[in-house]
């Protein structure tokens, strides 16, 4: 467990073709994939106001959900097109740590003298920070907002019995 952010919950991928992407991780049996076909959030990423525009899939295996980012062409300036522009290829973007109150644990990692930049913020919920010292796979804080906590609990459902068929599946969103 992580000293400073409680215990990392979900591994996040961010994925040049999210179809590829859950091929990739249906052929290591995890599965199936919860798909959020088209999610716009507003937000700042590095301060600058924003509105990001992705596809994300969420599955999970044992207590770690696999999330699968895609961005769309459309969307502004924001972590997962710049983590693309440098790994085209994808790969494991951030680490994400349940927060009851994102805001206080921005200001208590402050006050720990955790030196740190805030890459992106959906407004209202979850905070991507990247460490200075340690750069790299960025933390989220992951508010435990309802819908997210149903969302968790929804894949790990759906994973329970899956026999490796239907590894995508739309779920509505709204």
């Amino acid at each position: 467990m992580s000293t400073l952010f409680g215990p990392f919950v979900q591994q996040g991928y961010i994925v040049p073709d999210l179809d590829a992407g859950v091929a990739h991780w249906a052929a290591r049996g995890i599965g199936p994939f919860l798909v959020i076909p088209s999610v716009r959030i507003a937000g700042a990423h590095y301060g600058r106001g924003t509105m990001t525009h992705i596809t994300a899939a969420f599955a999970m295996s044992g207590d770690q959900q696999i999330e699968l980012i895609q961005p769309h062409e459309d969307t502004g300036p924001n972590i997962y097109s710049d983590y693309l522009a440098e790994h085209p290829q994808g790969g494991m973007q951030h680490l994400a740590a349940w927060s009851d109150d994102v805001e206080g644990d921005l200001a208590r990692i402050t006050e720990a003298g955790v030196d740190y930049v805030l890459a992106q913020r959906h407004y209202g919920t979850h905070a991507y920070i990247d460490l200075m010292d340690s750069p790299g796979v960025m933390i989220q804080l992951m508010p435990t907002h309802q819908r997210y906590l149903d969302l968790f609990e929804k894949a790990a459902q759906a994973a329970v019995d899956w026999d490796g068929s239907d590894p995508a599946r739309p779920v509505d969103w709204d």
